[in-house]
């Protein structure tokens, strides 16, 4: 059986994203390694569950992220997707917090979705199945 362990989000700053990963999103740190050359390998993970799924939050320079990151910005898309339980109640506490969304909760087929600017670079989606 082949099971996700670990994907990656390219980020403008490892230290910044780290902390909206944990601080706003609710996050756990998983791996903080200091490489040298103030080079971080962080990984984060949602906090008391799926402990073998990580997120690595990779530096966004270079001739692959760069490109990359500036098309999926340009094209307004979420460079990853994380579920929740309540879309409108986690929209309504991240703009507390000051989080700017580019788009609010709406209704999408059979999902309701969010999408916010992770402050590092990219655009993120919330999602939660729609209530049948």
């Amino acid at each position: 059986m082949i099971k996700l362990a670990m994907t990656s989000v390219y980020v403008d700053d490892v230290a910044k994203a780290r902390a909206f990963y944990t601080d706003v999103l609710g996050f756990e740190t998983r791996t903080d390694i200091d490489l040298g050359d103030g080079t971080l390998f962080v990984t984060v993970g949602a906090a008391g569950a799926q402990e073998d799924v990580e997120l690595l939050l990779e530096p966004g320079q270079g001739p692959i992220a760069e490109p990359y990151r500036a098309a999926l910005r340009e094209a307004g898309l979420p460079v990853i997707v994380f579920s929740v339980d309540d879309v409108t109640a986690e929209h309504e506490r991240m703009e507390k917090l000051g989080v700017r969304f580019t788009q609010g909760p709406q209704e999408e087929g059979p999902m309701i979705t969010a999408v916010l600017d992770d402050t590092v670079g990219n655009y993120v989606q919330l999602m939660q199945p729609v209530a049948k």
